[in-house]
């Protein structure tokens, strides 16, 4: 596939690299790997493969082959030669079809799934892009003008003469109603080891009061324009692992939550996590938007992840039964 026009930052992702950041590596990935995820169930891939993530305004691509693909995250409006085409289906595309993205409804990181994945080296046992080492992914690099994905090709596909094909089946992405359906999402915490320098005026703040997602937000991290916080003890600590999710006090009183370039360590009081089952509606939220904070616990969070990890398994038996059957019927 062939990039006709660039988007803000179409980047190539995965699960992450993870096993390095001993060694200064930090893991990158997608953003939203629950949404990657799905979008690679839906074309027979592996969870775990490569996808390309993108922010809106997207890029237009144009295919060199016949492909399987599925669009999911964030809806921007998706159409192929000009006709809208469902979010969260599989599609069958032809020669010189092109995708491009309209307007977003909903989120803020879509994700293009091609079913066998992207013909790309791995760096380090992942195919995600590392923007600041300038490695893996495309050339360690976002997706430009002119750039041309090879794919692997299908072994079999339909003998159909117009331009695409929709499959009819629709990938449920709710596992558990898992954020409360209110207009600001509830995003459950659990404090860190850091969390008892807070003044009690503090936590309370933390989770009483909607916070707003700043501008100076990114990849790395989402800052937030909450009410400075307070410290009942000021002692520097020594700097030490963080990861996706972690939630870290600033000097000035107000929090960032590292996303997924953080830095392998940091110095700032971690004085909470968002529970990994969460991190899918951190992930879509973008800046301006504002988010809520709840206490949560060990257990609750484990329960919520193995049950959002059951959806998963679940619908990758459904999506390769369905796929099996329509290859059965109308492959060549």
């Amino acid at each position: 596939m062939r990039i006709i026009k660039e988007g803000i930052l179409d980047s190539i992702q995965d699960v992450g690299r993870f096993g390095y950041q001993y060694l200064g590596i930090n893991p990158t990935g997608a953003m939203d790997k629950y949404a990657m995820k799905i979008t690679n169930i839906l074309v027979g891939n592996l969870p775990t493969e490569a996808v390309i993530e993108m922010h809106f305004p997207a890029g237009v691509f144009m295919f060199t082959q016949p492909a399987l693909i599925a669009i999911g995250g964030a809806n921007f409006s998706p159409s192929i030669n000009g006709d809208f085409i469902p979010h969260l289906h599989p599609v069958m595309v032809n020669k010189n079809d092109v995708l491009q993205f309209h307007k977003p409804v909903n989120g803020s990181r879509a994700y293009i799934a091609v079913a066998g994945g992207f013909f790309l080296a791995d760096w380090m046992n992942s195919k995600s892009t590392n923007l600041k080492a300038k490695s893996g992914g495309f050339s360690g690099r976002k997706l430009l003008k002119n750039d041309i994905l090879k794919l692997y090709p299908l072994k079999k596909y339909p003998d159909h003469h117009h331009s695409f094909t929709v499959l009819p089946w629709k990938a449920d992405t709710n596992w558990n109603h898992q954020i409360e359906k209110t207009e600001i999402p509830v995003l459950d915490i659990i404090p860190g080891n850091e969390w008892e320098r807070l003044t009690e005026e503090s936590k309370k703040n933390i989770t009483t009061s909607s916070i707003e997602i700043s501008q100076q937000s990114d990849r790395m991290g989402y800052r937030l324009n909450n009410i400075p916080l307070a410290t009942s003890t000021g002692e520097e600590i020594i700097s030490t692992g963080v990861s996706f999710g972690t939630i870290q006090l600033l000097p000035d009183g107000k929090m960032i939550i590292l996303m997924a370039d953080h830095q392998t360590t940091g110095g700032y009081p971690r004085i909470a996590h968002i529970i990994s089952a969460h991190h899918s509606a951190l992930a879509q939220a973008k800046a301006g938007d504002k988010i809520r904070f709840r206490i949560s616990d060990i257990e609750t969070a484990e329960e919520l992840y193995i049950k959002q990890q059951q959806h998963l398994l679940q619908l990758q038996n459904a999506c390769t039964f369905r796929l099996q059957e329509y290859y059965k019927r109308f492959a060549k």
